[in-house]
């Protein structure tokens, strides 16, 4: 049990929240590094021969934006650097379920893990950073075996998705004090029917400016029925340490940690009890 000082007196850190259900629809592990520019579209076919045994479909989608976080400045986007060169195609390696995803862009690597079924389940945090860094080191281990660069890292990212349904703790939008503890819509008479649907953001920023956590509750549809839910995404981008990936796994544990707690911090202990089934 881990303990911190605060104004001169003993705190015990509160228990880690465990639950028998998550609410967990989706995780995303990546890396953002400075551009490999060697990394060449007939490399990609290589690349893929690495883990066609896992993962043996592949499809093509748009290369993903930068996202840098600063302080002082907020969040900044911007275009890929690719110097002077045509921008790859992000390319996804998908496994035969098609829950898991290999994302790799010139200077962009993830992993997914994600629910297509009832029957998928969660494979909790230890092991989906399990797959991220084995598939990160094929793919540091693949640009050495071909002379094409190293991965200088610039930032970590990690995505938590939360799926709750409609008719599972909530019917309206106005009953979304049910499941977020933070919202309250006033049931008194008023003028106001209660609203079509919901869309908030917030920022945090992890001690020592390691990075920063952003939040999103929005109403959506299930991929498969179009049955309404609302989507709690957690996000925290940051970094550990220098370039050399030498602080990773520190930063991913943290992240982790100020995820989950932030999901307990945010939702309804009476939803975490009887929706997800909290052990602790």
């Amino acid at each position: 049990m881990m303990e911190r000082q605060c104004d001169n007196e003993s705190m015990i850190e509160p228990p880690f929240p465990e639950y028998q259900k998550p609410p967990v629809n989706e995780v995303v592990c990546g890396i953002t590094f400075k551009p490999v520019e060697q990394l060449l579209t007939p490399y990609i076919g290589v690349l893929w021969e690495e883990y066609k045994s896992s993962y043996p479909r592949c499809q093509e989608a748009p290369p993903l934006l930068s996202l840098t976080e600063t302080f002082g400045e907020g969040l900044t986007r911007n275009k890929p650097e690719f110097a002077e060169m045509p921008p790859l195609p992000r390319v996804w390696f998908l496994n035969s379920e098609g829950n898991g995803i290999i994302q790799v862009q010139r200077d962009r690597f993830l992993h997914n893990w994600r629910r297509l079924n009832d029957s998928d389940i969660y494979p909790r945090y230890e092991r989906v950073f399990a797959m991220f860094l084995d598939h990160l080191q094929r793919f540091q281990a693949f640009l050495d075996k071909h002379h094409l660069g190293e991965i200088e890292a610039k930032q970590y990212e990690m995505t938590y998705v939360n799926h709750f349904y409609k008719d599972e703790g909530w019917t309206t939008t106005g009953d979304a004090g049910r499941l977020f503890r933070d919202f309250k819509w006033r049931d008194e008479e008023r003028f106001l029917p209660h609203p079509e649907g919901l869309n908030w953001r917030c920022t945090f920023v992890l001690p020592n400016k390691t990075g920063r956590m952003h939040v999103s509750i929005q109403n959506a549809e299930s991929r498969d029925d179009s049955r309404p839910l609302y989507a709690l995404e957690l996000t925290v981008r940051g970094m550990e340490g220098d370039g050399n990936l030498s602080g990773l796994h520190k930063w991913f544990d943290r992240a982790h940690e100020w995820i989950v707690r932030g999901f307990a911090d945010l939702t309804d202990i009476e939803a975490q009890q009887q929706l997800w089934r909290r052990t602790k």
